[in-house]
């Protein structure tokens, strides 16, 4: 209990819409890039698109930041959901899990579980607070003290430990460029 209280005032109860992220266990941002066939985005490119994401919405949605953070590390996009898209989190969960979020600003956080490759959970709720009398304890557990909360939901899910907001503040340790495949 004391590393969610811990985990919620690190991540400052981030509260954005329109952003997405996957936090993936134990694989380095230099392994999640390689997982995605991304190349090195351009820092121009970056700089324009942070100051007006949808000047060319087609092209900005292939860009995504990686940063790694104790336990992981996280891919997020601040403008879309394509950190969150299937063929990104199936792709990054190989071997591991990947917790990830897409919070829409028009229906609210739109969350996915992914195991090993394979979608196990679609259309959740992160932080949502609705359990199920079927749900193991520790899930209602989880769903209680991350209740209000998707963000460190998906962080404590995939056993993240960050230290800071950097990994969803806009100050990736990389800016990537997915192959069209998985935009």
């Amino acid at each position: 209990m004391a590393e969610a209280g811990r985990l919620i005032a690190t991540l400052e109860r981030f509260d954005d819409d329109g952003f997405s992220l996957a936090c993936v266990a134990d694989i380095t941002a230099a392994e999640a890039a390689r997982r995605l066939e991304a190349v090195p985005a351009d820092e121009v490119e970056v700089e324009e698109l942070m100051d007006d994401p949808w000047s060319d919405e087609d092209n900005g949605l292939s860009v995504v930041g990686v940063t790694d953070v104790p336990g992981g590390c996280v891919v997020v996009q601040p403008w879309g959901y394509v950190a969150s898209n299937p063929g990104v989190i199936e792709r990054l969960s190989a071997g591991t899990v990947c917790y990830a979020l897409f919070a829409n600003p028009k229906s609210g956080n739109q969350g996915a579980v992914a195991r090993h490759g394979v979608i196990e959970e679609w259309d959740t709720h992160p932080g949502g607070g609705s359990v199920s009398a079927g749900d193991p304890a520790e899930e209602i557990l989880t769903t209680y003290l991350y209740h209000g909360d998707a963000v460190a939901y998906c962080y404590a899910g995939a056993g993240l430990r960050p230290t800071g907001t950097r990994s969803i503040a806009d100050q990736a340790d990389m800016w990537l460029r997915l192959p069209d495949h998985l935009v």
